[in-house]
């Protein structure tokens, strides 16, 4: 079968797709394809006609793209390229991630382990119909967000495993199994500020306060600090995988050597198995490499449990905690060394690389293309670059060589004071975020019910997410608010097309 960008090439199509940095703009030609594949890649360049969609537009996830489901379900089909045999894999991914656990010993050894402490029973309990998580809604529901511990000092996330909280480890757990306690209880509730646009509109910009309630095991440390952090959706993940290192360098430039205020950088990361040296694509930081190393540290510190990258049956239990640490686990002999053992971690992944992207809407839609020239002119994609082609791999790979939309460099950019993690206001690691992709951006309402956006889910819609854009994104976002009503009417939708 000809893959998705060769047919490109057959048919002789020049591809004018809206990336902001090119393949070809980067230090040396990329390895993993032939010279004709490049040409293809090249053609990869800015949009300039804002009159008409461009070709291909529509297909966010190149040829895996799910084009026929938009309900509330709309990120919950395989990738459409994937073959019918390696259905059966995802499948089985699919019911491991709704898989509730529970605690060892059991007489269900394939399902026992979980926690001592944890966050929740299922993958599924945070990723909700594979979108994303809910916030509190500042009514004593507390939704399901983590609250991320971050060591103030150096600004770095807990997860870092650079500075734990020596009582309670990288992150708080809110639930535990039976005779141990939980290790917090929290509220959460918002004060509400007015943000005034141009034309005087008035927005009313929330903003979280968390206060905990109960901490059972002793008292934090002078330098931890919180930071609450919501699931993201887990569309596209194998595809962002497949993103080359080689493009994103030639994205980022951390000293703003071109004096545009934009400093993205890559967030580097070991990969814990191999010790390679990659680009960190996952988390809200960008903590992780690889769609499996992401997996296996949810299944560790969200619900305890063990697996080739974290080998730790305790999970984010700390050494003070000695009685959950020497809690029974989970691990059987017969089924390996881990609990989560490594046929299920791989079904586990293989599931979480290739959840559809859904189709664009509305592409060409005469508001919509005005709202892509406005997101343009506001320098929106100077972040949020809107295409990839992504590495060659195994000719069975769905992701492999393929046009992408994410709307996203994946690199680490500050966002401002206002939201960096508490406490590191003034820290740059702790004002810095990993630049979220926007595709699917638009059927949150429709897959979650809600439309809880940020890491901590505080804008209730994409107009607040764009007012809380502070540090490097400040003039895209006060471009933003000197738009008249109609203007910013236009680049929302053109957002919710997405």
């Amino acid at each position: 079968m000809i893959d998705y960008l060769q047919r490109f090439a057959v048919c002789s199509v020049l591809i004018p797709v809206a990336a902001m940095v090119l393949i070809a703009a980067s230090p040396l030609p990329r390895q993993d394809i032939g010279e004709d594949q490049r040409r293809v890649a090249r053609a990869v360049k800015p949009a300039e006609d804002f009159s008409t969609a461009e070709p291909h537009e529509s297909m966010s996830g190149g040829a895996g793209t799910n084009v026929k489901d938009d309900s509330r379900k709309a990120f919950s089909h395989p990738s459409a390229n994937i073959s019918f045999e390696a259905r059966e894999d995802f499948y089985l991914g699919e019911a491991l991630f709704a898989k509730l656990w529970v605690s060892a010993p059991s007489s269900t050894q394939a399902s026992d382990g979980l926690g001592p402490l944890f966050n929740a029973r299922a993958c599924s309990t945070c990723h909700i119909r594979n979108g994303r998580g809910l916030a509190p809604d500042g009514k004593g529901n507390e939704g399901t967000q983590v609250l991320q511990l971050v060591n103030r000092h150096s600004g770095l996330p807990a997860s870092d495993k650079a500075h734990p909280d020596p009582n309670y480890g990288t992150q708080l757990q809110s639930s535990a199994i039976q005779g141990h306690l939980a290790e917090v209880k929290s509220n959460t509730t918002y004060v509400e500020q007015p943000f005034v646009l141009a034309d005087g509109t008035t927005h009313m910009l929330r903003q979280p306060i968390i206060e905990l309630t109960e901490l059972n095991y002793g008292p934090l440390a002078s330098s931890t600090t919180l930071s609450p952090r919501l699931a993201p959706p887990m569309i596209g993940l194998g595809l962002v995988e497949k993103i080359a290192a080689h493009d994103l360098q030639g994205l980022a430039d951390p000293d703003d050597m071109d004096g545009d205020g934009i400093s993205g950088r890559i967030a580097w990361a070991s990969d814990r198995e191999t010790g390679e040296r990659r680009p960190g694509l996952f988390g809200w930081k960008a903590t992780q490499p690889t769609v499996r190393s992401q997996s296996a540290a949810a299944l560790s510190n969200d619900m305890g449990l063990s697996s080739a990258p974290f080998t730790d049956h305790a999970g984010d239990c700390s050494q003070n905690q000695t009685a959950c640490r020497s809690a029974p686990h989970g691990a059987q002999p017969r089924l390996g060394a881990h609990e989560v053992p490594e046929t299920l971690l791989d079904l586990l992944t293989y599931f979480s690389s290739n959840v559809a992207v859904p189709v664009r809407r509305d592409v060409s839609d005469p508001r919509v293309l005005r709202g892509k020239a406005l997101f343009y002119a506001s320098g929106c994609t100077a972040c949020h670059n809107p295409k990839f082609v992504t590495r060659r791999g195994p000719q069975s790979d769905p992701n492999g060589f393929q046009l992408i939309w994410p709307y996203s460099d994946f690199l680490l950019h500050d966002m401002g004071a206002a939201l960096a993690d508490p406490g590191g206001e003034d820290d740059q690691l702790a004002r810095e975020w990993r630049t979220p992709p926007l595709w699917g951006i638009g059927l949150t309402i429709t897959v979650s019910g809600h439309e809880n956006l940020l890491h901590d889910g505080r804008a209730r819609n994409v107009t607040e997410a764009i007012l809380w854009h502070g540090g490097e994104a400040l003039s895209s976002r006060d471009a933003f608010a000197a738009l008249n009503k109609e203007d910013r009417a236009a680049l929302e939708r053109f957002v919710r097309s997405l």
